[in-house]
């Protein structure tokens, strides 16, 4: 074996360089490098042309310094001062990379000139009247300004309009009595169009279009006739009512967790070749939705999704392993396939925190600086430097301690620890955990640890020890300077090291050995720890990746009894044989009948503890996080300069911290920063992805993109006062009126039972939006609105819109009386159970099983429900920060011909009969009730009458489900 050393291509380069400066001492010396005489000439000869004021190639411009320490698109300085081993000018004209030799082919600069060049930074790159200006990433898209709350036009309301004694004992002072902020803006704008609002929408639209803009299920015929009722007499209190009914149902939480969901590509299954299962993704999903129902102020929704496992919501940060990634097992053992797995995961996490929370394109700088906005790729690898302890799996989420799953966790314990210590006056036991089976024995100190096997097939993905002074420390992990040795030291065939089984690392990756049960020469794994360590426990696996990870596979990964002996080493050298596999020992329960009853005990508790407390969730798991380094190109197989945690510049991402900082510091760091008041687009686009919901179209109609390429706002002064009032209320509520706040507001302070002044309020923001008149008007198009805007951003009408498929199934179950109202649990199963790499199938979309709403459906990339993914459902393999709307001859057909539909019209049609004693006419009007809130017209109830004695009323009910007017918002 060779012992010369190896070398990466920026070593090599490093030293080509150094040695051509030692060459050079004889032929030129430093001292004698002149800009205008030695450098401008060559500058402008051989670079100006292509990258000069007039054109800049690759966005590199070398006629200014400045542009060339910040460097083009590459990302990479052009020139670093003092270093040309890492001045990207040099290499280029060194055409150590010819993909990117400068100058090109046969025009390579002349030996003379390249020395001249790096001599040049070497000395510093003097270039006289440049050396003062400074860098600094500056931009004046609008986006990237600081919110300023606009000054709202105002129509005052006439004070007899107004109920100002009814707020009168407010602690707040009240400004001005004024009519809703967003209508002021919108007709400000409508004016410069010689437009207006329509006509107020009816009650009948108003209560369908709030309950399922709010909710996402329509209402049921007795809620829309008893509003109805209501409106009639006084039509701002009914509403008002009806929207506060509606925020405060426990559906609110579910359909707006849906909304976010989608922009974060969440889905139960990693969507790669195997597209394996996730297990326990649905904890996060039930995260979602207790947080919008609780009204968890937004920048701490925000702030714990980066970072809960700090703040007692570990559940929350499933948001950061939501998209898409390729499992270990796919990846395979190449070392270059595992990086560009790892970095095409720390983009994935990227995408998710750029499109959701900060509405920038960030994935776009991975391999070069943004075409469009000031993100350089340095930006965005210090952005995944936040990130670098966040691997994609499972782990036990951290819940504080008035979470209802810590308590029951807490409680379980308890009774695991009593049982424990009826066993642990008896002798040793072993306890099966599903993804490892642990061992308990007698306490013992010792230096150095042996366990000998006695299984001719053994795969060990890590043997951990535990002892007595931390019992959750493993006290063999290779980090605590436990050394590991055993037969074979290599594994099976040279490829399964025995260095896999304290590394921290579980799953596919483990260290496997083969010998007969009788073998003169068994498999055997030695731990030599630091010190001398008391031990009491061996905890063992043979893939806890997949048991943590995955489920519903055909073949469970397999955790076998494992048959071993532990010998211990003694103060003179020699070995103690400390414990022998008797767990299975009947002539000690013969001795000790409790010994039986304890063991049952402790393992009925560990069932029911994987059901009811914390369990092993995809939530992501936690790895010792590395240096983080710029990828030229997007290669992992071409690391350069180091960079430190932080977020963009451009946004004064700063966060104080060093490579040396822990993960967990690094993203509370990262989550303060992205939640703070002063980053100037958390809140704008968090309020225009809710206005992209309430009115069908954002503000910013690129609800994920806020830079250069996305679109303008057609409202921008409105934007930014709701941007403003997000973080700082204050409007109050009180029936039709609307007051604006004087003073500041305490968090948490309330104000009438209608209205609350929480800062980051993202009920406050929608009650705002749904309150407006603009909300409330008529979709019914006019000649001259559709002249001047045929698109209705303007708003002169309500825009009518299909509603998303969800709403359409979950409103068929609603009619049909069949609808589970559970919030919250496991997902409702549709597919098989399948095989490591064969593909998920649909077994049954319908059935009492199903009945839930379909935000529990079981969420699979790359599989087709054969239903719903007709009406644009997401594949989730992209971000869908708003969903397409498509018109296909197959949803028609789902909807006519479906088994779903099918049995859903049957269930509908005899709900109507039993509720209309059997009369068909009656029936037919019960029919319309369900699934369109009104009566039929009488030229309607004549041919649903025919159709219904020519065929079936559950026809009848087939034919209205395919409507306009069940399919449209109105």
């Amino acid at each position: 074996m060779s012992n010369n050393p190896t070398y990466s291509r920026s070593q090599y380069f490093a030293v080509g360089v150094t040695f051509s400066m030692l060459l050079a001492t004889s032929l030129l010396r430093a001292s004698e490098i002149d800009f205008v005489r030695d450098i401008a000439p060559i500058l402008q000869n051989r670079c100006w042309d292509c990258h000069g004021k007039d054109e800049q190639e690759s966005g590199l411009r070398l006629d200014l310094r400045i542009r060339m320490l910040r460097g083009g698109d590459s990302g990479l300085s052009t020139v670093v001062p003092g270093e040309p081993e890492k001045s990207y000018l040099i290499e280029v004209i060194n055409h150590v990379d010819e993909d990117m030799a400068m100058p090109p082919d046969e025009d390579k600069l002349p030996a003379e000139e390249i020395e001249l060049l790096t001599q040049w930074v070497k000395q510093g790159a003097n270039w006289p009247g440049q050396m003062d200006v400074l860098v600094e990433e500056e931009s004046d898209h609008w986006s990237f300004q600081p919110v300023s709350r606009p000054q709202v036009p105002r129509r005052k309301v006439a004070k007899d309009q107004t109920n100002l004694d009814a707020v009168a004992d407010s602690s707040v002072k009240i400004r001005e009595v004024m009519n809703n902020p967003i209508d002021e803006f919108l007709l400000e704008t409508l004016a410069q169009h010689d437009l207006s609002f329509s006509q107020p929408a009816g009650p009948r639209s108003l209560i369908r279009r709030a309950s399922i803009v709010l909710t996402g299920i329509a209402p049921t015929p007795e809620e829309s006739a008893d509003f109805v009722d209501a409106y009639a007499i006084d039509s701002e209190q009914a509403y008002a009512a009806l929207v506060d009914r509606l925020i405060a149902s426990q559906h609110f939480g579910e359909r707006w967790a849906q909304h976010w969901l989608d922009v974060i590509r969440w889905a139960e299954t990693n969507g790669s070749e195997a597209n394996l299962y996730r297990k326990n993704a649905w904890i996060y999903r039930d995260y979602v939705v207790r947080a919008f129902n609780e009204d968890k102020p937004y920048n701490q929704f925000v702030s714990e999704q980066i970072a809960g496992d700090s703040l007692g919501a570990g559940e929350a940060t499933g948001f950061l392993v939501a998209g898409p990634h390729v499992p270990a097992a796919t990846v395979g053992r190449e070392p270059t396939a595992i990086r560009q797995a790892r970095a095409d995961r720390m983009d994935e996490i990227i995408q998710t925190v750029g499109a959701s929370m900060m509405g920038v394109t960030m994935g776009c700088a991975r391999c070069h600086n943004h075409k469009f906005d000031p993100i350089t790729i340095t930006d965005y690898y210090s952005m995944t430097g936040v990130f670098q302890d966040v691997e994609f799996g499972a782990r036990f989420p951290e819940f504080a301690t008035e979470h209802p799953r810590r308590q029951r966790g807490d409680a379980l314990w308890k009774e695991i620890a009593q049982q424990r210590r009826v066993l642990r006056e008896i002798g040793d036991w072993e306890e099966d955990w599903g993804a490892y089976r642990e061992m308990h024995f007698k306490p013992i100190t010792t230096k150095a640890i042996r366990v000998r096997f006695k299984m001719e097939n053994l795969g060990l993905d890590e043997l951990e020890v535990f002892g007595t002074a931390n019992p959750n420390e493993n006290l063999a992990h290779m980090r605590r300077g436990t050394k590991v040795t055993g037969f074979p030291q290599e594994g099976v065939d040279g490829r399964n090291p025995i260095g896999r089984v304290n590394d921290g690392e579980f799953g596919t990756m483990a260290w496997r050995a083969k010998s007969t049960k009788d073998s003169d020469d068994p498999s055997w794994v030695r731990f030599d720890f630091e010190r001398p360590e008391s031990i009491s426990r061996l905890r063992m696996s043979s893939n806890r990746e997949y048991f943590y990870d995955t489920d519903y596979l055909d073949k469970k990964p397999y955790l076998p009894r494992y048959e071993y002996s532990l010998d211990v080493l003694k103060d003179d050298g020699t070995w103690q044989s400390w414990l022998g596999t008797w767990h299975v020992n009947t002539q000690l329960d013969k001795q000790h009948p409790e010994r039986k009853t304890a063991l049952s005990e402790i393992q009925s508790a560990i069932e029911t503890l994987a059901e009811e407390g914390p369990q092993p969730s995809f939530v992501g798991r936690f790895v010792q996080p590395e240096m983080t380094y710029v990828l030229h190109r997007g290669s992992p197989e071409n690391p350069r300069d180091e960079v430190i945690p932080a977020g963009p510049a451009i946004f004064d991402g700063d966060l104080n911290l060093a490579s040396t900082d822990s993960g967990a510091k690094r993203r509370a760091q990262f989550a303060k920063w992205i939640s703070s008041p002063q980053n100037p687009l958390t809140a704008r686009v968090m309020v225009n992805r809710l206005w992209h919901h309430v009115f069908g179209t954002g503000i910013v109609p690129t609800t994920s993109d806020f830079g250069k390429a996305g679109a303008l706002p057609s409202h921008p002064k409105l934007l930014d006062w709701l941007a403003a009032e997000f973080v700082e209320p204050s409007v109050v509520f009180r029936s039709s009126a609307f007051a604006m706040c004087e003073g500041d507001m305490s968090e948490g302070d309330i104000v009438e039972e209608t209205g609350s002044l929480q800062p980051w309020s993202v009920k406050h923001v929608i009650r705002l939006l749904v309150m407006s008149n603009a909300f409330r008007q008529s979709s019914t198009p006019t000649t001259e609105g559709v002249t001047k805007d045929a698109s209705s951003a303007l708003l002169w009408r309500f825009p009518p819109k299909r509603v998303e498929a969800e709403v359409i199934r979950d409103s068929i179950l609603q009619a049909s009386g069949s609808l589970d109202h559970t919030i919250g649990g496991r997902s409702y199963r549709i597919h098989n159970e399948k095989k490591v790499y064969a593909q998920w199938e649909v077994v049954s979309n319908h059935g009492p099983e199903t009945y839930r709403r379909m935000l529990y459906q079981e969420r699979m990339r790359r599989v087709d429900d054969q239903m719903f993914t007709a009406f644009d459902f997401p594949d989730c393999g992209q971000v869908r920060a708003r969903r397409p709307v498509s018109t296909t001859p197959l949803q028609a057909l789902n909807l006519m011909n479906s088994d779903f539909v099918m049995e859903q019209s049957q269930l509908i049609a005899s709900r109507a009969k039993k509720e209309s004693d059997d009369d068909l006419r009656l029936s037919i009007g019960r029919c319309f009730e369900l699934l369109l809130m009104r009566q039929p017209e009488p030229d309607e109830l004549e041919a649903c009458k025919d159709l219904a004695q020519q065929t079936s009323l559950a026809l009848v009910c087939r034919a209205l489900m395919n409507t306009n007017e069940f399919a449209f918002l109105p």
